[in-house]
Parts: structure tokens; C-alpha cells; sequence
């Protein structure tokens, strides 16, 4: 699959001498969702200011489409939409009006049919007439989605899209998302919400203090990182863990009641055969056993913690 945007050697030190980020290399692929996850500050901004033109870096050099971001700036950037997390609107102005004039912006004829669809999409076309200022909090983020795609990219941005919006806009943005993705649309955003990112992403990129620690397929990332927690329930508590199961990285909860045994998904061997005969040896019966396998937020914290 080929790239839609490159970056390469990729820096940006502010004026206070703070490095934002340090030498990003990244490829987004065509047509792919691609999640970037990492905590306040890390850099998830600054590299989407960079790619979008609002921020100059300090050194590198980023491709949209084969087009410089600073060489052909409007021509990378008409490849672009970008949904902010800032609430930024034309207070004064109708939905319909600032969406066409968003459109008009880039270039690009005007096309009523199209601006209607993206509004009816947003749930938006009965607000049409409205002003921005009277509109509620949710809307308003809908308004700047119907903003970012007024002029037809190919490319759409979603900085933090759903932070503080109602749930019925989350659903509504995720099924827009699909619908694009479908329509050979590539997505690139940034969520705290991990749950998101592991349902909808194809790659998951995790920044930290302004480094790329890992890019993986979401798949990948979850095997390869995955854990598995196997939970034996005890018809009577252990005081403490028999020396003779010392070989197996055990655990006990529940006042006793519950032994947990925590083992890689990659390993050739898990080991679980041989920990139940050790249990039957021992006398040590149980009742009921559960598995759980762990989440991309339980990766995203282990990646996190190490660094």
C-alpha cells in the first residue's frame, strides 16, 4: 500500500528551548486509520500543526501526496482536513455559510448537493440556518467536522475529536469515519479515549515526550505486547503461595480465593498444563477459571511506564 504522507528526521525545539519532538520517521498509508496515542504533552499536536502547515519545524522534511508541506503549501495542504480540538467558529455566521465559505476557502466551486450531504451526515441540516453562537457545545464540534470536510480531502484529521462530547456524537463521528474510510479517505487521530483506538484503527502509533516509541499494526501490537491473565477460582483460600509452584509467576486475590497466572500469548509454551497437574499433585482444587486478555490501554501504559 502505498504512503500518503511521509515524514522523515522530523524535529521541532520552540523558542524556550523545549524539544516538542525529536526526530519523528512515519509513514501513514493510504487509505488506513492510523491512531496516535499518548499522554498530554507528548507531542500528538505539534506533529499535526507540522503536517497541516500551522506550525514550521525545525528540521525535517514531511510529504503530503508527494507535495512539500513548505514548497507546495497549498497544494499539500488542499489534501488536507483538520478537525482541532479548539471550539474555534464563526460565532456570527450560519452553519450553511460558514461550511460554504470554509469550501471556497480552498479553492474549491461551489457544490450545494455535496454541503448538504456532509450536513445531514453531521445531523446538522435542520440547524442550517442557525448561528454558530446559539448552538450547543456538540454541535459547535460538529460544525468544525462539517468545516474540515467541506472541500473534499482526502486526508482528515481528528485532533482529540470526541473529548467532552455526548455519546450521540460519538457514534455519529465513528460511523462518518467508516463511511469515509470506505470512500478511500485516510484518518489520522489522536483520542484519549484507548477504547476507540483499538476498535477503529488499522495502526497504532504511540508518542511519548516527543519520540515515536512504537508504530505496529494494531493486530501485532496486541499479540506481540499482549498479556493473558488466567484466573483460578479456589473453593478454599490459600494463605500464601506453595513453594513448590514457585516456577510459575503467581499471584493471589480475592482474600486467597482467587490464583492468577499472568503469561505472554507469544511464548511457544504457556506453561498452564503443566501449573494444573503441579495443582492436582498438591491437592489444590478449583472451581471455575477465566482468561483475559489484555487491552490496548494496558499496552499503552506498559509502553509509557518503561519510558
Amino acid at each position: 500500500m502505498s504512503s500518503v504522507i511521509s515524514i522523515a528526521n522530523l524535529t521541532k525545539t520552540y523558542a524556550s528551548d523545549f524539544q516538542a519532538l525529536k526526530r519523528i520517521d512515519l509513514e501513514i498509508r493510504r487509505g488506513e486509520i492510523f491512531a496516535l496515542l499518548g499522554p498530554n504533552g507528548a507531542g500528538k499536536t505539534t506533529l499535526i500543526s507540522i503536517v497541516c502547515g500551522i506550525v514550521t519545524p525545525t528540521s525535517g522534511t514531511v510529504l503530503v501526496d508527494g507535495f512539500d508541506i513548505l514548497r507546495d503549501y497549498r497544494r499539500s495542504r488542499s489534501k488536507i482536513g483538520l478537525v482541532p480540538q479548539e471550539l474555534t467558529t464563526d460565532a456570527f455566521e450560519s452553519v450553511w455559510a460558514t461550511v460554504s465559505f470554509s469550501r471556497g476557502l480552498f479553492g474549491c466551486a461551489p457544490n450545494p448537493a455535496y454541503i448538504e450531504q456532509v450536513l445531514r451526515d453531521l445531523s446538522l441540516w435542520e440547524k442550517r440556518d442557525a448561528k454558530i453562537m446559539t448552538l450547543s457545545g456538540g454541535m459547535k464540534r460538529r460544525v468544525l467536522i462539517a468545516k474540515a470536510l467541506s472541500h473534499e480531502p482526502e486526508i482528515l484529521f481528528l485532533d482529540e475529536p470526541t473529548a467532552g462530547v455526548d455519546v450521540e456524537l460519538r457514534r455519529d463521528m465513528w460511523m462518518l469515519v467508516r463511511r469515509l474510510r470506505e470512500n478511500g479517505v485516510t484518518i489520522i487521530l489522536t483520542t484519549h479515549y484507548i477504547d476507540e483506538a483499538e476498535e477503529m484503527a488499522d495502526r497504532i502509533g504511540v508518542i511519548h515526550k516527543g519520540e515515536l516509541i512504537v508504530v505496529e499494526e494494531k493486530i501485532k501490537l496486541m499479540k506481540k505486547l499482549g498479556k493473558k491473565q488466567l484466573t483460578l477460582s479456589l473453593p478454599k483460600p490459600l494463605a500464601e503461595i506453595p513453594s513448590a509452584l514457585s516456577e510459575w509467576p503467581l499471584s493471589l486475590n480475592g482474600n486467597g480465593h482467587e490464583l492468577e497466572y499472568t503469561y505472554h500469548t507469544t511464548e511457544e509454551s504457556t506453561g498452564i498444563p503443566l501449573l494444573f497437574e503441579r495443582l492436582n499433585q498438591l491437592g489444590i482444587e478449583f472451581k471455575d477459571l477465566s482468561t483475559r486478555q489484555s487491552s490496548l490501554e494496558d499496552i499503552f501504559l506498559s509502553l509509557v511506564s518503561e519510558r
